[in-house]
């Protein structure tokens, strides 16, 4: 078997570099470098990606040792059909580590055919550290490093406007683009950087706030040998992901232009406010998967794919989505269906097991702010409370308990949590263990009994529930 590398596979081509990418980890590698590499074939865009190892420990050397290639394995199910597409990813040029090599990582500031820096450092990786006390050597965190590359590009340019780059965080936090400026900002206070940069940063530099959603499991430890054998090289970087993917940029048109995903048919989306699709997102996705947990285990079914083909689950999991949690979201109903169609499929995927119980954790403040929020907004519209979305309320009240059917429930949740329901079920009756598990205000940020008929509604739910659990105990 042969050695991954551009001369046995025959990839001659080296684009210039205008990519400088923080993070060589799996979602990098299967969501933006895929899009680059697709823009590189369709598109005038020609850029190669030069991949920066935030942390002192990672694969570069792997990277390097492979020219930058590796195989990105797509399998899933889309608009209804199997999908299994492997794809030679060809856009990455090189990969360097800044504690190595700390001057070659400031001299690609120096690069003028530099346009764009993209991250993903975890939702830890956004944050000031004031024991970056200078940059003389490499500094820890990964905003001092940018600082300190923004700094040079600064310098060797002479601040020349049309040399700012364009950031593109990914990082899962709310507004990172804008945190991640603010905490740059704060570096060259830090470091008593001149007046003239302070401004090209807050003037030239677009910092992008931004969404983004695939799953990528990653190397496939456990049939990479039978891949390896189908490619016919020994590729150690190969990474798994679904075909779903969406990337939503909050960015000037003059960014869209440069990156021009539309001209790909990629679904990327450059908009001035990402916030109706981030709430899509959380309300949708994430919403469904914490309304579905309690539901469909309490059932007897253990994995995200299992209750959605189950017909009760299944059932169950559509019509909250489609009749209750829709209809409080503001953006067409096109998009709308289409993307809770797309988070069917998705939940359907065979080729990922994802376990009911891996979901569970914390599913009280999950529900807080995922669901409830559908809740409110429900009744708000519609002058009445969502039923399904009550039902999985009151599962997950009684799967808090620790126990159904006389089996254990998978409870992971805070110490503070879990004493708390455990002495919630210790009340008189299963209805004051409803009124004081939903007059919990830290649990949800205000006091559900005082919601019209959502106490009742639940108690109603939580005893229908109970039923079930004593006929199947007979």
């Amino acid at each position: 078997m042969q050695a991954l590398n551009r001369n046995n596979a025959q990839v001659t081509q080296q684009r210039p570099t205008k990519v400088v990418q923080f993070g060589e980890g799996n979602f990098l590698r299967g969501f933006v470098d895929w899009i680059i590499d697709i823009l590189n074939e369709k598109t005038d865009f020609n850029g190669g990606v030069e991949i920066v190892q935030p942390l002192d420990k990672g694969i570069y050397q792997l990277l390097n040792k492979q020219d930058g290639l590796y195989h990105l394995v797509l399998e899933g199910i889309q608009d209804g059909n199997t999908v299994q597409d492997t794809r030679l990813i060809t856009c990455v040029n090189h990969s360097l580590s800044p504690y190595a090599h700390y001057e070659e990582y400031l001299k690609l500031g120096e690069n003028p055919d530099l346009e764009f820096i993209i991250s993903n450092t975890t939702e830890a990786g956004i944050a000031f550290e004031p024991d970056d006390v200078n940059f003389d050597t490499t500094p820890g965190s990964f905003p001092g490093k940018l600082t300190a590359l923004l700094y040079r590009r600064f310098t060797h340019f002479a601040g020349a406007k049309d040399k700012a780059l364009t950031i593109i965080p990914c990082e899962l936090i709310e507004k990172n683009g804008e945190n991640l400026r603010t905490t740059v900002l704060q570096f060259a206070q830090h470091w008593n950087l001149p007046a003239e940069f302070v401004s090209w940063i807050e003037n030239d530099t677009i910092f992008c706030n931004t969404l983004v959603d695939r799953i990528v499991p990653g190397f496939p430890k456990d049939t990479i040998k039978e891949i390896q054998q189908e490619l016919g090289f020994e590729d150690n970087l190969v990474v798994k992901a679904e075909p779903f993917h969406l990337w939503v940029i909050e960015a000037p048109e003059s960014v869209a232009k440069a990156f021009p995903t539309e001209q790909a048919d990629l679904q990327v989306k450059f908009v001035d406010d990402l916030t109706p699709y981030r709430t899509r997102k959380v309300r949708i996705l994430n919403g469904a998967h914490t309304a579905l947990v309690p539901v469909a285990y309490l059932q007897g079914l253990r994995t995200v794919r299992e209750a959605v083909e189950d017909e009760k689950a299944g059932t169950f999991i559509k019509e909250a989505i489609f009749e209750e949690i829709i209809p409080t979201l503001d953006l067409s109903a096109e998009e709308l269906n289409q993307f809770a169609n797309d988070v069917i499929e998705r939940f359907q995927n065979p080729f990922i097991r994802h376990e009911l119980q891996s979901i569970a954790l914390n599913s009280v403040s999950k529900y807080k702010v995922r669901v409830l929020p559908s809740v409110l907004e429900y009744q708000y519209r519609k002058g009445q409370l969502p039923q399904r979305l009550l039902h999985s309320l009151a599962a997950l009240i009684l799967f808090y308990k620790g126990e159904y059917n006389g089996e254990p429930t998978p409870v992971n949740d805070t110490p503070e949590v879990l004493d708390f329901f455990q002495a919630a079920w210790q009340r008189n009756s299963a209805a004051e263990t409803v009124q004081v598990v939903l007059s919990n205000q830290e649990f949800w940020g205000t006091d559900l009994t005082q919601v019209e008929g959502l106490e009742a509604l639940v108690n109603q739910e939580l005893e229908a529930l109970q039923q079930q659990e004593q006929l199947k105990t007979v």
